[in-house]
């Protein structure tokens, strides 16, 4: 018969966190929270809520059942989508799985943006994206893509040493034809 003993070099570690999903009552609002406890669930709520009243009700998304109990907190898997409901608040089912959004007014036949940006910091001008939306439906978009200054001056002076040898041309022709009609 032996005797064991059992010596800890190192306390044991904190268990890993679990990742959920929150939201507000309305469902307006969606938050990743990572939590070990039911309680520090609650309380990391909360905070990315910023809800200053401390009594709420942690619920099911799905169904309204009400997580009180660290046990069952422990067995629910990953995540899995709660509700914050504070005083007063109740627990509605969605339609079909999905909210109700209410539309917003739709203004106009047509949106138009423009997105002034630079791929690389030594672009001159930078790349100009143009999207217009018609009727919230139909969407076309482009992109005008501008090269460095070098290449900017570059292209400037090609054109207008076309541009020169155009009106060179046309000077000789027309001074030609003038000889001729004198």
């Amino acid at each position: 018969v032996g005797a064991v003993t059992k010596q800890t070099l190192f306390p044991p570690l904190m268990p890993a966190g679990r990742p959920f999903r929150v939201s507000n009552a309305s469902r307006s609002s969606r938050k990743g929270i990572v939590a070990s406890s039911l309680q520090e669930l609650i309380s990391k709520t909360l905070d990315a809520f910023l809800i200053s009243a401390g009594i709420v009700t942690l619920v099911l998304e799905e169904d309204g059942t009400v997580v009180d109990t660290e046990e069952f907190f422990k067995s629910l898997d990953d995540n899995v989508h709660f509700m914050v409901l504070e005083n007063g608040q109740k627990w509605t089912q969605t339609r079909n799985g999905v909210t109700a959004v209410r539309q917003k007014k739709k203004r106009g036949v047509a949106n138009i943006t423009f997105d002034l940006y630079k791929v690389n910091p030594k672009d001159f001008i930078g790349c100009l994206n143009i999207k217009a939306t018609f009727y919230e439906i139909y969407s076309v978009s482009y992109d005008i893509k501008c090269m460095g200054a070098k290449s900017v001056l570059r292209k400037v002076l090609q054109l207008m040493s076309h541009a020169a040898q155009i009106t060179g041309q046309f000077l000789l022709y027309t001074g030609t034809y003038m000889l001729q009609l004198m």
